[in-house]
């Protein structure tokens, strides 16, 4: 699991934040009208999250109330065992395997956040198993991606076809191998310009594998939705 959160928005003013991609997808427990990913508004109530392939831009009205559950790259479809292509309005009949919204009515008693996090922490222990949640070859097949194995050359150190491989990541993480590791090194690369914000673009490009600047601020756009040059002083 990625991580549990709770969070208030107490100013006069909404808060705009980017969501940027990083290959994960998770529940949201939404307790306030007119908050906003991009241009969808987020209706009340338990939210299933989709894959997170693209940045967003998420809009918090003021007065609003969240928490959610963040779940790891394919650990998502093994535990809902589904994949949705936008925030979904979890329907009440169709809760019967986790019983989330008595989870959100609890969540709804609570003023502070912390006390959210400790609900949803022991709702976790209690209903969710995550040994052996996804195939061990999907799990070595996203190792080997994050430190730098080529996705065309997984089959090399798995027992699968590559062919095997892509089928596995579309059905576990929504998207092939190549479109993992592009998720990877943007998110990597924006980690690193936030902590060198006067870095050389050129050598970060080549320092993250992108052919040049040129490929990298396209992958920057793409995946995103912002420019290198944003991050910089």
């Amino acid at each position: 699991m990625q991580g549990i959160w709770s969070a208030s928005v107490n100013d006069t003013d909404p808060v705009v934040k980017p969501l940027y991609s990083d290959a994960g997808n998770g529940i949201l427990f939404n307790f306030s009208s007119d908050l906003a990913i991009d241009d969808e508004i987020i209706p009340e109530g338990v939210i299933i999250l989709p894959v997170s392939k693209q940045a967003k831009t998420v809009a918090i009205p003021p007065g609003a109330h969240l928490a959610g559950i963040r779940f790891h790259p394919a650990v998502g479809y093994g535990v809902l065992r589904q994949h949705l292509n936008k925030p979904t309005l979890l329907a009440p009949d169709q809760d019967q395997m986790f019983n989330l919204y008595q989870v959100f009515s609890e969540l709804q008693t609570k003023q502070d956040n912390n006390s959210r996090i400790e609900i949803l922490y022991q709702w976790v222990d209690e209903n969710l198993n995550f040994t052996d949640v996804i195939p061990d070859s999907v799990e070595k097949g996203m190792k080997a991606i994050e430190q730098g194995k080529a996705p065309g050359k997984l089959n090399e150190s798995i027992a699968l076809s590559q062919r095997q491989m892509e089928r596995q990541f579309k059905l576990w993480l929504d998207m092939t191998p190549k479109y993992y590791q592009r998720i990877l090194r943007i998110k990597k690369t924006i980690n690193f310009l936030r902590e060198n914000k006067d870095a050389n673009l050129a050598e970060v490009a080549v320092q993250f594998g992108f052919s040049d600047q040129a490929h990298m601020t396209r992958e920057f756009r793409t995946i995103a939705s912002i420019t290198p040059g944003k991050f910089e002083k």
